[in-house]
């Protein structure tokens, strides 16, 4: 059953045609099960029927006529219950259905599975078979296997307009992918998808009008793979049999203008681009040889699959990797990381989507603190069908759009105008202190990373920079900065701040933040070499950027504080402040007249939560990273989609070590604050200044929100509100709670999940 099941799957992935696929399935499924009856009824959203769309046993005549309530018979049944109905005397049962245009009365053993895609039910797939008998479970473990591969298929062919209920394809039809918010806001754009190299099947649909200069690059790269396969069979003649040598010949027949080239070439000639040409010709030879029942053919499937992707590898080291983007690009990628936004000028990016990836990873992040709208996690996007395709992304309700109708365009259109209508309104709290309505004082400051965050933050009334990404320069180059190069970088900062206090965090990488030039190759990065790991265990690297941030103060009129992140025990404090004072001595010791700065630890694993007095006592500040907090303490990757709805800012045990880092420091005498995401959640900022954080620092994109919510409140009544909500054991019931008291607050357009115009 094993063989037959990765047979039926790679013909059925190889079709291209969402009819081509259900009729496979049901020929194979009938042969492999031996049953005289394989059906497939899928579920028109629009007359909310189930339809007999495909047949192996029944009359074809009536596939796309014959059509079947949601509560009507045995296929309602299963559609209701979303799970396998199994029964050997199916005429017997009260939920039967007789349709005589089907011809089924005379089967009896029924079995029936839903297609389950993201919980909805798109249809259902029958064996049936005229003796009593009950399938057996691994028949019905097949068949459900079956099924949520056939899923899959459905979504995309219908997703790209390759198939509809009617068997009318339709012209592009708007279809909605859902994913996670990633960033707020809305791009109306065109999608630019970035795929990895010399990955064919990642390949997107593309076109040419340099059709010449296309075959001249293709038939090189080919002549290109040939030296090599020639070179590799000299190479091994004498450790190989003649026989087993015959294999390089086969091969170079593979490449003749006969055969794969050839194909290509057509392909090409027809205004296909080399690349996705190869793969289209790649894909269909790979399907032919791996459908056959022959093992040994079936292995030289791998074969041409193995010569597709050294072809691919010379396409793209000659092609011209930088691009040009419209404006309006919508960046699109499996998994995006900042360097691919880097690519794309500032002027042109409209909005991002990656299908990996959740709002709490540092893309999302890094897209917030660009203000560019962003879902992450949109994991059923059919990317090579993508290319340069109309799209919306919808940052708030976390929804990609794609080959949007006149009136979704006309509804996002108006989105657009009431946000920007909404932060105008907000603009005249720039200049404000921002204080609770009974005078209690907050501070807020901005996270940044790059020097486009510098003017942004600003004019919307930054008060300081309470998180400094230094690692983002380090992941935008191709080797280590130098300790001037950083020196440099950090001045610019220092003085586009002056004379409010920047807090630079030493180099945080590991985890989802990779330096190509230093790659750390780990089964659990979270886990595992990151952060004041990394940093203290190369401290040649750590000297170099405390000394150039130290540096970088002369002269400027600005107070720097330096952030240790990753922190998880008294002695990397204390072996790091050792550094920073050595550092320091010698500086002075140049000559260069600097201010020791101050010195903070982040507070982002739970075993930093429980020392944070001990380490307080060490230090000159403690800031939250909120972002790592929640994850460790919750156990929630937040870069996974598939645990996003886990990761709760709310959570019971989250708010009681929040309030417990802030009792530590504040015994102290020292000050904390939160530079996490959760700092700019408009929401969870009358919680955090409840409990005393002396800080809020986030994106920009929030800081005027923060504000208008914190100045709308007494801190009387958020203590009241914190003190309720510590008590209550339901993340989800304390964030209903504290949104309904926001609503009576008169702060109801912060809820929704787009903001409404404020007059």
């Amino acid at each position: 059953m094993l063989d037959v099941l990765r047979r039926i799957t790679q013909e059925v992935d190889a079709a291209r045609d969402l009819n081509i696929a259900l009729d496979i399935i049901v020929d194979r499924v009938q042969s492999a099960m031996g049953t005289e009856v394989c059906s497939v009824y899928l579920l028109d959203d629009e007359s909310k029927q189930y339809v007999f769309m495909a047949t192996r046993g029944l009359n074809t005549e009536m596939v796309g006529k014959v059509t079947l309530e949601l509560d009507e018979g045995l296929v309602g049944l299963v559609g209701e219950r979303a799970e396998p109905v199994n029964l050997h005397n199916a005429s017997r049962h009260p939920r039967y259905h007789y349709v005589g245009e089907l011809g089924e009365e005379k089967y009896e053993s029924f079995l029936g599975v839903p297609i389950i895609h993201h919980r909805k039910v798109l249809g259902v797939i029958v064996v049936q078979q005229t003796g009593r008998r009950r399938f057996d479970e691994s028949e019905e473990a097949f068949l459900i296997t079956l099924s949520a591969q056939l899923a899959g298929i459905i979504v995309h062919a219908q997703a790209t307009g390759a198939f509809t209920i009617s068997g009318v394809a339709a012209d592009l039809p708007a279809s909605r992918f859902p994913g996670t918010a990633g960033a707020p806001g809305v791009a109306i754009g065109t999608s630019i998808v970035i795929y990895p190299e010399a990955d064919l099947y990642q390949v997107p649909e593309r076109t040419t009008k340099k059709i010449k200069s296309e075959k001249k690059i293709f038939r090189n790269a080919v002549k290109e793979v040939r030296a090599e396969i020639r070179k590799l069979g000299s190479r091994l003649s004498d450790r190989l049999q003649p026989e087993e040598l015959t294999l390089f010949d086969a091969y170079q027949r593979m490449l003749d203008e006969t055969a794969i080239t050839g194909e290509v070439i057509e392909r090409i000639d027809q205004g296909v681009w080399s690349q996705t040409a190869l793969r289209q010709v790649i894909e269909a030879h790979v399907a032919s040889f791996e459908a056959l029942d022959d093992h040994y053919m079936r292995e030289r499937g791998s074969d041409v699959l193995d010569l597709g992707q050294r072809i691919l590898t010379k396409l793209q080291s000659k092609e011209e990797r930088k691009r040009t983007y419209p404006r309006g690009t919508v960046l699109i990628g499996d998994d995006l990381t900042p360097g691919m936004l880097a690519e794309v000028p500032r002027s042109k990016l409209a909005g991002l989507v990656s299908v990996s990836g959740s709002g709490s990873s540092h893309v999302a992040i890094l897209a917030k603190a660009m203000g560019v709208p962003t879902v992450m996690g949109v994991e059923d996007l059919p990317l090579h069908l993508l290319e340069e395709k109309p799209i919306i992304v919808d940052g708030f309700d976390g929804v990609v759009i794609t080959y949007p109708n006149k009136d979704q365009l006309a509804l996002y259109k108006r989105i657009v105008k009431e946000e920007a209508a909404f932060v105008e309104g907000l603009e005249p709290l720039k200049d404000e202190r921002c204080e609770t309505k009974d005078g209690h004082r907050v501070l807020l400051w901005v996270n940044t990373g790059l020097m486009t965050d510098v003017a942004r933050s600003l004019d919307r009334g930054a008060e300081g920079v309470g998180l400094y990404r230094t690692e983002v320069h380090f992941m935008m180059n191709d080797r280590f900065p130098t300790e001037e190069e950083q020196r440099l970088i950090y001045r610019k900062h220092l003085k586009a701040f002056s004379p409010r206090q920047v807090t630079m965090r030493t180099l945080d990488i590991g985890g989802d933040k990779a330096l190509s030039y230093f790659p750390i190759q780990e089964e659990n990065p979270f886990l595992g070499w990151r952060g004041i790991r990394v940093t203290l265990d190369h401290p040649e690297i750590f000297l170099a950027q405390v000394r150039a941030m130290i540096k970088a103060t002369e002269g400027v009129d600005a107070y720097l504080r330096i952030m240790l992140p990753m922190v998880s025990s008294i002695a990397e404090v204390d072996e790091a402040q050792r550094l920073i004072s050595q550092c320091y001595r010698e500086i002075v010791e140049e000559g260069v007249e600097v201010e020791m700065p101050d010195v903070g630890v982040m507070i982002e694993v739970p075993a930093a939560v429980y020392q944070a007095r001990d380490i307080v006592k060490r230090v000159d500040f403690l800031s939250v990273g909120s972002n790592d907090l929640i994850q460790y303490m919750l156990a929630v990757d937040r870069n996974n989609s598939r645990v996003a709805e886990l990761y709760q800012d709310f959570h019971p045990a989250v708010l009681q070590a929040l309030k417990q880092v802030v009792d530590a420091a504040h015994s102290e005498r020292k000050p904390v604050g939160i530079c996490g995401e959760m700092a700019g959640n408009p929401s969870a900022a009358i919680l955090l200044t409840a409990m005393g954080y002396d800080v809020l620092s986030m994106n920009s994109t929030n800081l005027l929100m923060v504000k208008w919510v914190i100045r709308s409140f007494e801190m009387t009544r958020a203590k009241k509100m914190l003190n309720k909500v510590l008590k209550m054991d339901n993340a989800f019931l304390i964030k209903s709670y504290v949104e309904d008291e926001m609503r009576k607050a008169g702060l109801g357009q912060l809820i929704h999940s787009r903001p409404v115009a404020v007059v």
